[in-house]
């Protein structure tokens, strides 16, 4: 898919500072609310459009229950809904995207691990939600911009529960895009 990377790039710096705002002023902010006088904005990497990727959908019409487990040695139930099949790195990787049951939205929530959790980024790994527009097919094609990861709220305040990434999306490559910690 051809973007004009300037203008996605200013697009995604707008989203960012959004959240900023968000994060430094919002009632419902993760950031402790004694703390957000002294919040300067989160971290990330810089915008590189070689993490917008696009990937192929399996649909899963009977989608298997996944317990996840939580950032509060809880778990949670989900079902794998879809696979998305894509190049990065120079390999063929997959993720698992997953639903909550009761959730009938089209939302696809696809947390992640990778070669820079614990390191670079939260240890409890990153999210994207995916928003396709329409009821995905075997075969279609959606954007995966992992310039979009970002960490969950449990990164930030322990009164949050957050599901970990199943080791099916453990990637086994660097991601160096979306959210990091400093």
């Amino acid at each position: 898919m051809d973007i004009d990377s300037e203008e996605w790039a200013a697009r995604l710096r707008e989203n960012r500072a959004e959240k900023d705002r968000f994060f430094a002023e919002h009632r419902q902010s993760p950031i402790p609310p004694d703390e957000r006088d002294d919040f300067d904005g989160l971290s990330y990497f810089d915008p590189d459009p070689k993490y917008r990727v696009e990937a192929t959908v399996t649909v899963h019409d009977t989608p298997e229950s996944v317990d996840l487990e939580t950032s509060d040695d809880r778990t949670v139930r989900y079902l794998h809904v879809a696979t998305l099949s894509f190049d990065l790195d120079g390999e063929t990787r997959t993720l698992h995207a997953f639903r909550q049951a009761a959730d009938e939205s089209r939302t696809l929530f696809v947390p992640i691990r990778d070669k820079t959790t614990g390191q670079q980024t939260y240890d409890g790994g990153r999210y994207m939600e995916l928003e396709p527009d329409r009821d995905l097919s075997d075969g279609d094609e959606i954007t995966l911009d992992f310039n979009l990861a970002y960490s969950p709220f449990c990164a930030y305040s322990d009164t949050f529960s957050c599901p970990l990434p199943p080791e099916s999306n453990w990637l086994d490559t660097a991601v160096t895009a979306g959210e990091r910690i400093d």
